[in-house]
C-alpha cells in the first residue's frame, strides 16, 4: 500500500515521464470541458441526452468502420470512426429534439426512444463488423471501452482546446441558460430563444461526449457529463459556482482517474476516471455546503 501511495504521488507529482503527464493533463482538460458542459443539461434535468447520443455514437462507430471497410479504407483509422461517432451523435439529437417538440410522447421518452433504438442498431452493427476478418483482428475495444494511455500531446492539445471553447460558450451565455435553466417560462416571456439555447446546451454535450470516447469510451463518455455536475449541484445555488465547481471536479475526476490507471496493473483509464468520480460525489452527497445531508444549510 505504502509503495502504491509513493507511486501515486510520484505519478501526481509529474515524475513519471512524459507520457503519463501529457494523458493526465489532457484527461483534466477533457473533464473540465465536461463538468462545465454538462451543468445546463443537469439543471434543465435533460442529463438522459448525454446518455442517449453516448449510446447513438455506437452505430456510427460500427458503420464508419463497415463502410472504409467496402471502400478498401483502413476502417481503425480514427478519423472514420470519431467521423462516424460525430455524425451518429448529432443524428441523435436530432432526433432527439425534433421528437420531443413535435410529437406527443414527452422529451423523457423521445430520449429514452432514441437510447434504446441507437444502442440495439449499435449492437446489431457490431455483430456485422466481428464477422469480419479484419474486425475480429482489429476490434473496437480502445474506443468502445476506453484508452488514454496513447494519447498524443496533439491530442492533449486538442483537449486543452476543446475545454477553453466550452468554457468560453459558458461564460458568454451564462445569463441566457441559467434563465432558461432556473425558470424557462420566463425566459420565453423576456424573449430568449429557449429551444436554440436548450439545443445548444445539448450540442456542447454531444462534442464533449464524442471527444471522451477515446478515453472513457462510449458507455462511461456519459459520466463524466453527468456526475461532476451532479456533485456540484451539493455546494452552491449560484449557476455560475455550479459550474466552476463540476469543472474544477471534473478535471480532478479525470486527472486522478488516470494518475490510478497509470499506477494500478490492468486498471483501465475510464472506469478508473468515473470511480473517482463517484467518490467525489459521495463526498458532495454527504458534505456539500449547500444541499449536503451533513454539511448543508437544512
Amino acid at each position: 500500500m505504502a509503495q502504491v501511495l509513493s507511486d501515486l504521488l510520484a505519478v501526481a507529482t509529474f515524475q513519471a515521464g512524459f507520457n503519463t503527464t501529457v494523458v493526465m493533463l489532457g484527461a483534466a482538460a477533457l473533464g473540465c470541458a465536461a463538468g462545465a458542459a454538462g451543468t445546463f443539461a443537469m439543471l434543465r434535468r435533460r442529463a438522459l441526452v448525454s446518455d442517449a447520443v453516448a449510446h447513438g455514437t455506437l452505430p456510427g462507430i460500427a458503420a464508419a468502420f463497415l463502410l472504409a471497410a467496402l471502400l478498401g479504407r483502413a476502417p481503425r483509422e480514427a478519423g472514420w470512426l470519431m467521423g462516424g461517432a460525430g455524425f451518429a451523435a448529432l443524428l441523435s439529437l436530432a432526433a432527439i429534439e425534433w421528437l420531443g417538440r413535435r410529437s406527443r410522447v414527452g422529451h423523457d421518452t423521445a430520449t429514452a426512444a432514441v437510447l434504446a433504438a441507437g444502442f440495439g442498431l449499435g449492437l446489431a452493427l457490431m455483430s456485422v463488423v466481428q464477422t469480419l476478418a479484419v474486425g475480429r483482428q482489429a476490434g473496437l475495444e480502445s474506443l468502445l471501452f476506453g484508452s488514454a494511455a496513447g494519447m498524443l500531446p496533439a491530442e492533449a492539445q486538442m483537449m486543452a482546446g476543446l475545454a477553453v471553447l466550452v468554457l468560453a460558450v459558458v461564460a458568454l451565455l451564462l445569463k441566457e441558460f441559467s434563465a432558461v435553466a432556473f425558470d424557462p417560462d420566463f425566459a420565453a416571456t423576456v424573449g430568449l430563444p429557449v429551444a436554440r439555447l436548450d439545443g445548444l446546451v445539448a450540442l456542447v454535450c454531444a462534442v464533449v461526449v464524442v471527444a471522451a470516447l477515446p478515453i472513457a469510451g462510449f458507455v462511461l463518455a456519459v459520466a463524466l457529463v453527468v456526475i461532476p455536475p451532479a456533485a456540484a449541484r451539493f455546494w452552491s445555488d449560484r449557476a455560475g459556482t455550479v459550474v466552476a465547481v463540476a469543472a474544477l471536479l471534473g478535471a480532478v475526476s479525470a486527472f486522478s482517474g488516470a494518475a490510478l490507471s497509470a499506477v494500478l496493473a490492468d486498471t483501465p483509464t475510464g472506469p478508473a476516471i468515473v470511480l473517482v468520480a463517484a467518490c467525489l460525489f459521495t463526498l458532495s452527497l454527504l458534505f456539500g455546503r449547500a444541499r449536503g445531508l451533513l454539511g448543508g444549510r437544512g
